[in-house]
C-alpha cells in the first residue's frame, strides 16, 4: 500500500538514526528505514516500516529504487556507514567497499528514481588533526584514517552528484556525539569518551585519561562534544533547507556544516560531570598520550546556525546525565 511522501533513512535503526526517526513521526512525518541491523535494533523504530538489506550489495540500487517507489520517497537522509576508527585501519579495503560502495548506490538510485534531496553523515574526521581551533568548514581536510578517508570521498561523491544528477545535498560533518534523548534510545556501543567512562565505572574500574600535559586550561585533551538531539534537529532544519530550496526552484547545490557546539570540554571536565550525574567517587588513571591525538578539536558552527538557523542548546552535563539514565534504563530492562 502506498503511503504519503516519505523520508528514507538509511542506518535508521542506529543510536542517532533512531533518534532522528523518532523527531521526525513526532512531528508527523512519513518515514521508511532502511538497515542492515549489523548494528542497529528495530526495536527502536516502533511501527516506522524497516525494510532490511546491504546498502553495499550488488542488488542494492534495484532494492532501493524500489523502496523509494514504494513509500513515495522525496528525501534521503544516508547514515549508513561503518565507523570505527581502529577497525578501518585493520580493514580499510572493508571500509571503502562498504561506506563508499553503499553512499554511490544510494546516489545511483536516487538520480534514478528522481529523488533530488539528500542529507549526508559525514564526520570531523575529515579534518585529521586541525592546526588551530575553532574548525571551520574551510579548514585543510586531511584525514588520518580510512574511516576519515571514506567520509570525505563521501563528500566529493555527494558534490559530484549535484551537477550530474541535480542533487540538492548538505552534508553534515558531525564532532563528539553523546547523550540521550529517550532512555531506551542511548547509545550501546562503548565506542566514546562518555560510554566508556561510564562502562569502566559501572564495572568499578577508574576511567583513563591518555595524556595531562596537553596545551589546554588542565592539560587533558579539549573536545566539542554535542548532544544527539541537538544533532538530530540539525537533520531535520537541513531537510526543510531542502524542501524550501526545492519549493522554490533553486539550483543543485552541495553544503557542507559543522555540527557542535562551539565550545570545548577537556577529559576531565568530562569524567567530573560523570562522577555527578553517577554519585561515583573516582580517581582517574592517567596514561601517555596517544599518537595523534591533538589538544583541542572544536568546531566553528556559525555557518549552520546563520544558514539554517540551528544552534546547539544542550549543555555537557545534560548530555552526561542522559547517556547515564539511559545505561540504567538499559541495565534494568530485560535483553
Amino acid at each position: 500500500m502506498l503511503c504519503d511522501v516519505s523520508v528514507l533513512i538509511t542506518g535508521g535503526a542506529g543510536y542517532i538514526g533512531a533518534h532522528i526517526v523518532r523527531l521526525l513521526r513526532e512531528r508527523g512525518d512519513d518515514v521508511v528505514v532502511v538497515d542492515d541491523l549489523s548494528s542497529g535494533d528495530p526495536a527502536r523504530l516502533g511501527d516506522t516500516p524497516l525494510v532490511t538489506f546491504d546498502l553495499a550489495a550488488a542488488d542494492a540500487v534495484d532494492r532501493l529504487r524500489a523502496t523509494i517507489e514504494r513509500y513515495s520517497v522525496e528525501s534521503i537522509i544516508h547514515l549508513a556507514a561503518r565507523k570505527q576508527v581502529g577497525e578501518s585501519v585493520a580493514h580499510p579495503a572493508m571500509y571503502f567497499r562498504d561506506n563508499i560502495g553503499s553512499l554511490a548506490n544510494v546516489v545511483e538510485a536516487c538520480a534514478l528514481a528522481g529523488v533530488t534531496r539528500l542529507v549526508y553523515s559525514s564526520s570531523a574526521a575529515v579534518y585529521g588533526i586541525p592546526s588551530g581551533a575553532p574548525v571551520t568548514e574551510d579548514a585543510a581536510t586531511e584525514p588520518i584514517n580510512p574511516y576519515g578517508e571514506t567520509k570525505l570521498v563521501g563528500e566529493w561523491l555527494v558534490r559530484d552528484a549535484a551537477p550530474a544528477h541535480g542533487l540538492r545535498s548538505v552534508t553534515l560533518r558531525y564532532f563528539n556525539v553523546a547523550g540521550a534523548g529517550w532512555d531506551d534510545l542511548g547509545d550501546p556501543n562503548v565506542q566514546n569518551l562518555v560510554t566508556i567512562a561510564i562502562d569502566r565505572t559501572v564495572r568499578g574500574l577508574a576511567p583513563v585519561v591518555f595524556g595531562d600535559s596537553f596545551d589546554t586550561p588542565d592539560g587533558t585533551g579539549v573536545r566539542d562534544y554535542v548532544h544527539v538531539m541537538d544533532l538530530a534537529e540539525a537533520h531535520l532544519a537541513s531537510l526543510d533547507a531542502l524542501d524550501a530550496l526545492g519549493a522554490a526552484g533553486g539550483p543543485a547545490d552541495a553544503t557542507v556544516y559543522n555540527v557542535g557546539t562551539g565550545q570545548g570540554a577537556s577529559v576531565r571536565e568530562v569524567l567530573a560531570s560523570l562522577a555527578g550525574a553517577s554519585g561515583e567517587a573516582f580517581d582517574p588513571i592517567v596514561d601517555p598520550p596517544r599518537p595523534g591525538d591533538p589538544p583541542s578539536v572544536v568546531a566553528d558552527a556559525s555557518r549552520i546556525a546563520a544558514d539554517l538557523g540551528w544552534r546547539s542548546s544542550r549543555t555537557l552535563d545534560e548530555m552526561v546525565v542522559s547517556a547515564w539514565r539511559a545505561h540504567e534504563w538499559r541495565s534494568r530492562t530485560p535483553a
